[in-house]
């Protein structure tokens, strides 16, 4: 409904506040406060109450107090009983998936999903308050998108984890849950070399604003990917090849050069050098 219709932009504000605290009473110093800050006249308590009998009228005409929009000791209140609201239905359905196993949850993610299309209260302006409220309800989104990606990759999928792991991260660079994610859904979808790129972004990312290194489960996933890399025979395999016998993470078995590991470290250096060599010219 629009402003007009609620009998005015205060009315209309209250009306938010209220179905965001949905069954649960404001006060009416609380709403003072939200409507008018430390700007709020001598009258403002007196004032509030018009502006909800306003409100009563073009909400519930007839009905009065018997409506949705009750009084309670020292506020207001919307029973919740006669209230149908998308964002209740949103965050039970979340909860639920939270509880769930992998497939019930991602059948309760992707119907909270529907619901969260666009942010919250997207046409109101230049509130604190509803800033903080449309952050909080962002983060919740955020939740269902991990949680999804999660359930998914549970189930053995990888496209759409991945899609839901680089929408999270495209707003939230430092959640390691959908970096994860990211590099777990690469591995198992075959694709190890990029899943190289993801944790070396992941990497740089935690260390430069966090100071952190990623989880162990993400390091044993890079060591994974670089063995497998390696064992392409490839010019990129046999250059990570080198680099993990430098790293002693391979001996001379690993590394079937069926010599001692002096000279196996030599010919590693020589292998990397060569590649190294190789890249620097063409980039040139």
């Amino acid at each position: 409904m629009t402003s007009k219709e609620l009998g005015g932009p205060r009315q209309r504000r209250i009306l938010e506040i209220l179905l965001l605290q949905l069954g649960t009473p404001v006060s009416k110093q609380r709403l003072v406060d939200l409507l008018w800050g430390a700007d709020a006249p001598a009258a403002a308590s007196a004032n509030l109450e018009s502006y909800v009998s306003v409100l009563r009228r073009h909400l519930q005409p007839g009905e009065g107090k018997h409506g949705p929009l009750k009084t309670t000791n020292g506020g207001y209140v919307m029973d919740a009983s006669m209230v149908d609201l998308d964002l209740p239905r949103f965050e039970r359905l979340l909860d639920a998936a939270r509880r769930s196993s992998a497939r019930e949850a991602d059948l309760l993610l992707r119907r909270a999903l529907d619901i969260a299309s666009g942010s919250l209260l997207e046409n109101e302006q230049g509130c604190e308050w509803i800033e903080s409220q449309r952050a909080a309800f962002a983060a919740r989104v955020t939740e269902v998108r991990v949680l999804m990606a999660e359930a998914g990759l549970e189930l053995g999928r990888y496209e759409e984890p991945l899609l839901q792991a680089r929408k999270v991260l495209t707003a939230d660079p430092l959640n390691e849950r959908a970096w994860t994610v990211l590099v777990l859904g690469l591995e198992g979808a075959g694709r190890p070399v990029e899943g190289l790129q993801a944790y070396e972004q992941c990497r740089r990312t935690l260390d430069h604003e966090l100071g952190c290194a990623p989880s162990e489960v993400l390091q044993s996933a890079y060591t994974r990917m670089l063995r497998a890399t390696a064992a392409t025979g490839d010019e990129l395999g046999q250059a990570l090849t080198a680099l993990l016998v430098l790293h002693g993470q391979l001996g001379d078995t690993d590394w079937g050069l069926g010599t001692r590991a002096p000279l196996a470290r030599q010919e590693a250096a020589s292998v990397l050098q060569s590649f190294l060599g190789r890249s620097l010219s063409t980039a040139a």
